[in-house]
């Protein structure tokens, strides 16, 4: 039994899929197969079913699940011991993080990053900050630098990087543009543009409408900060928007009793040992870890 086929199998696990778990892995997925193939031999019993297209775990697939990832992690942990045991900052660093803050917040970051550490090897993954966060707590991350969950998730250390206030915003064509003083309840009443209802942004705005009773007019979600900006910016609806993306393609709505920010910052697994090279990264955006 050997760590690579276990790795193939818990991808395969996860994504319920053969060829995701390949793409993950950058595998074929016949290489994939081979591996599993190779684990049921070894232990001496089918992991998966597969009907059809369908593929689920078997009883023994059950049983191994939280053995295969108690072992990755516990390699994966002495890993990260050693190297900074070592001194050495280098290897593998795997981070998620949203469109909006890779666009936005980290390039000046990564570029000092990798300048003063060049035998790192980042693996950047962009993805919601809800699924980031996610896949910190499963062990296929390192670290997420993402919109911080508004709501403490268990084992899941959080740091605060940078505030990011937002304001409700909307074209200068439209209608509540020239009004000089707005309520929600004027707010809700016309068809917005906003992030998904999954993501944390969406929930900070739409707690301050249930505060008082009202509901958004959703016409359009998506998860891109960029496309809401031009949707709000050609007429769709009123969104709302980090401050720093205001410019004269749109005006800030002057609406009462509502302040509205997220907080962008760092999360990673607090079970988890952090390599050096993830404790130079931390640092490197003003995170200052024990």
């Amino acid at each position: 039994m050997d760590t690579q086929s276990l790795a193939a199998f818990l991808e395969v696990a996860g994504s319920q899929s053969f060829s995701k778990a390949g793409e993950r892995l950058h595998l074929s997925q016949p290489a994939i197969s081979k591996r599993v193939a190779a684990l049921e031999a070894a232990i001496g019993s089918k992991l998966f079913d597969r009907v059809g297209r369908q593929i689920s775990l078997t009883d023994a697939g059950r049983t191994l699940l939280p053995y295969a990832r108690r072992v990755l992690d516990d390699i994966e942990d002495g890993r990260r011991a050693l190297s900074q045991l070592s001194g050495e900052i280098g290897g593998r660093l795997s981070i998620g993080t949203s469109h909006h803050i890779g666009l936005h917040r980290l390039p000046p970051v990564l570029k000092q990053f990798t300048q003063k550490f060049p035998d790192v090897d980042l693996d950047i993954h962009f993805m919601d900050s809800e699924i980031a966060c996610q896949e910190v707590l499963s062990g296929r991350l390192e670290l997420g630098i993402v919109t911080l969950p508004s709501e403490r998730l268990a084992h899941l250390e959080t740091r605060l990087v940078w505030p990011d206030p937002l304001a409700v915003v909307a074209s200068p064509e439209h209608p509540l543009a020239a009004r000089k003083k707005l309520s929600l309840r004027d707010l809700a009443e016309y068809p917005a543009v906003l992030p998904d209802e999954a993501t944390y942004t969406h929930r900070i705005i739409k707690t301050a409408l249930q505060t008082q009773g009202l509901e958004p007019r959703v016409r359009l979600a998506t998860n891109y900060m960029e496309t809401l900006k031009m949707l709000a910016a050609i007429g769709l609806g009123w969104s709302v928007l980090p401050r720093s993306m205001i410019d004269d393609t749109l005006v800030a709505l002057p609406v009462s009793g509502i302040r509205l920010q997220r907080e962008l910052g760092a999360v990673w697994h607090e079970r988890r040992t952090l390599s050096g090279a993830a404790r130079a990264l931390l640092r490197g955006i003003g995170v200052k870890i024990a």
